[in-house]
């Protein structure tokens, strides 16, 4: 794991995402999610190259249900960006690093 990304539970969701002062990128994952684990790396990579301008946070959807459940969250991975407490952006299944970068930029500029 790395030093750039927090794990949010249910009861940290509002404090660390919704009140965040800078955007959120929440990776909604599973252990046994094989495209979850692929694309932790590149998680890791955004998020230290974007340190400063958007956080990154991940929530384990089987042991935290009722964030998922509140954001419709059907599939994992699924990926959503939230700004000032609202989603901007998101993102269902394993994408490029490149292709997600991109939604990062559209939805922090």
């Amino acid at each position: 794991m790395s030093e750039h990304i927090s794990h949010v539970s249910d009861d940290q969701f509002e404090a660390q995402v919704l009140n965040s002062s800078e955007p959120v990128l929440v990776d909604f994952w599973a252990e046994w999610c094989g495209p979850c684990k692929m694309i932790a790396p590149m998680l890791d990579d955004l998020a230290a190259s974007y340190e400063g301008k958007l956080k990154v946070a991940k929530i384990n959807v089987d042991h935290n249900q009722k964030t998922p459940r509140t954001y419709n969250v059907r599939g994992i991975p699924t990926l959503m960006i939230f700004k000032d407490g609202k989603v901007q952006a998101t993102q269902i299944g394993a994408v490029s690093k490149s292709a997600l970068a991109q939604m990062i930029d559209k939805a922090i500029a």
